[in-house]
């Protein structure tokens, strides 16, 4: 007969490590900042998001910086952590947890922010080669359109695509890089920031989408 506490004891990390991973991703650092910098409640102004493209139409530029680099440590420290004292499954779960915390925070009624900061953190964390890759083109893209949410799209479609090249032609191997497991991880976060996206696709076909900077009422 199969002990049922060996059974727990197998699988309580797992659940631990995606609950820890969402806590933390759970964390509205836009939201935090801005209110204590005193320009209120982010939620209420432009789009209303809690991200740093949003705290950067309060015309604070260094709050939006600490907004991103807060909102993608956040999805980084996890992974890190998970991959250091135990494995990458614990890594993958982890990172899921915190990107899904920041979409989706307990803190906030499970009304959170589309989750890009994070899922740059989680990919750079994950594989950072395909991470930078990631982060570059969002920026080069950022560039050249002046979009935010087109920068998003861009990167999160090609992350995927960059781990698996990484994989096929790295001399090193798949287990540094990367494999299927984070193919598909990278995969269903791209879906996931298309689908909190969506309004913003609409805009974008329309040719309506403010660029980055512009301050919205």
């Amino acid at each position: 007969m199969p002990d049922p506490l060996g059974d727990i004891s197998f699988t309580w990390p797992f659940y631990a490590a995606a609950a820890i991973g969402y806590l933390i991703g759970s964390i509205p650092f836009g939201l935090v900042l801005t209110k204590m910098a005193g320009l209120g409640d982010v939620r209420k102004i432009g789009s209303g998001n809690i991200g740093a493209t949003n705290v950067l139409r309060t015309g604070n530029k260094g709050l939006a910086l600490a907004t991103l680099l807060l909102d993608g440590g956040k999805g980084a420290i996890v992974v890190i952590l998970a991959n250091s004292f135990l494995t990458q499954d614990y890594a993958v779960l982890a990172g899921g947890g915190a990107f899904l915390g920041h979409l989706f925070p307990v803190w906030l009624k499970f009304k959170g922010g589309k989750g890009v900061a994070t899922f740059i953190g989680v990919m750079l964390a994950i594989s950072w080669p395909a991470g930078l890759g990631v982060a570059l083109t969002w920026l080069l893209t950022a560039l050249i359109f002046r979009i935010s949410s087109l920068s998003a799209l861009v990167a999160a479609a090609l992350a995927p695509v960059y781990i698996y090249i990484l994989q096929t032609l790295s001399p090193l191997g798949d287990t540094y890089y990367g494999d299927t497991q984070r193919i598909e991880f990278a995969a269903l976060m791209a879906v996931l920031i298309f689908i909190r996206h969506r309004e913003n696709i609409s805009r974008l076909l329309k040719g309506e989408e403010p660029r980055i900077g512009k301050k919205k009422s």
